[in-house]
């Protein structure tokens, strides 16, 4: 059985005003904060244990211990001053409990079975996306494995929030992680600049999820065009 991190500590701050109260993972899509989309499909597929890393706005995450028995809460303490390398630090040790599923609070997962679809080994779920892209992507070998993950590519799949590590590739991650923080520069790292510089003993593989799975929202106006449509 895996476990899972879930980061919930940013700001939010592209979808003011609706973040300046709410934090933006408890925003509601069709009826349901996003944070909740994500955990239903985690514990649909069996996870035992769920780490919500929450910042900004806290508190108010503190409902999920009682809705979900097998939610803890880490706190960030710095989700003000460095990027979201800081979510996986303070998640560092729940890294070493074994498989673990790395996820975005902000997402509304459609398909509840997304987590099943998946390999055996350490992968980045993606969306495979035609043309030129500016999000994240992942360049892959002829054996499908990851070579670069990073910002910028062309028919490539691009990251949809959701990662999964098997326990020796996670406990290398938080070793990773630890040792980056605090160096010159960290404060502005993503925890996937962590993966990419260590592509050489994490072996990754890129698991296809279809376009209407998963949802990335980043703004009212795309939160406005997903709660219009129908389910």
């Amino acid at each position: 059985m895996a476990n899972a991190i879930i980061m919930a500590s940013g700001l939010g701050s592209r979808m003011r005003p609706l973040t300046e109260r709410t934090p933006k993972p408890l925003i509601k899509v069709h009826g349901v904060p996003m944070i909740e989309s994500v955990l239903n499909a985690l514990e649909r597929a069996g996870v035992e244990k769920i780490f919500v890393v929450a910042g900004y706005l806290k508190e108010q995450f503190a409902y999920l211990t009682d809705k979900y028995p097998n939610v803890s809460i880490i706190e960030n303490p710095d989700y003000l001053t460095v990027n979201n390398i800081s979510s996986i630090y303070y998640a560092r040790e729940a890294l070493l409990e074994g498989d673990t599923f790395i996820c975005e609070a902000d997402l509304f997962v459609k398909n509840q079975d997304l987590f099943s679809n998946r390999s055996n080994g350490s992968c980045y779920f993606g969306k495979f996306v035609k043309g030129d892209s500016a999000d994240w992507v992942f360049d892959t070998d002829s054996n499908g494995f990851i070579t670069r993950v990073g910002k910028v590519g062309k028919d490539r799949y691009n990251m949809v929030g959701i990662s999964y590590f098997t326990g020796a590739d996670a406990k290398t991650l938080s070793e990773r992680i630890a040792a980056a923080y605090g160096k010159e520069g960290y404060e502005t790292l993503f925890w996937d600049d962590v993966v990419n510089a260590n592509l050489s003993v994490l072996r990754l593989t890129v698991a296809p999820v279809d376009k209407d799975d998963i949802y990335e929202i980043d703004t009212v106006e795309e939160l406005n065009e997903i709660n219009g449509a129908n389910t």
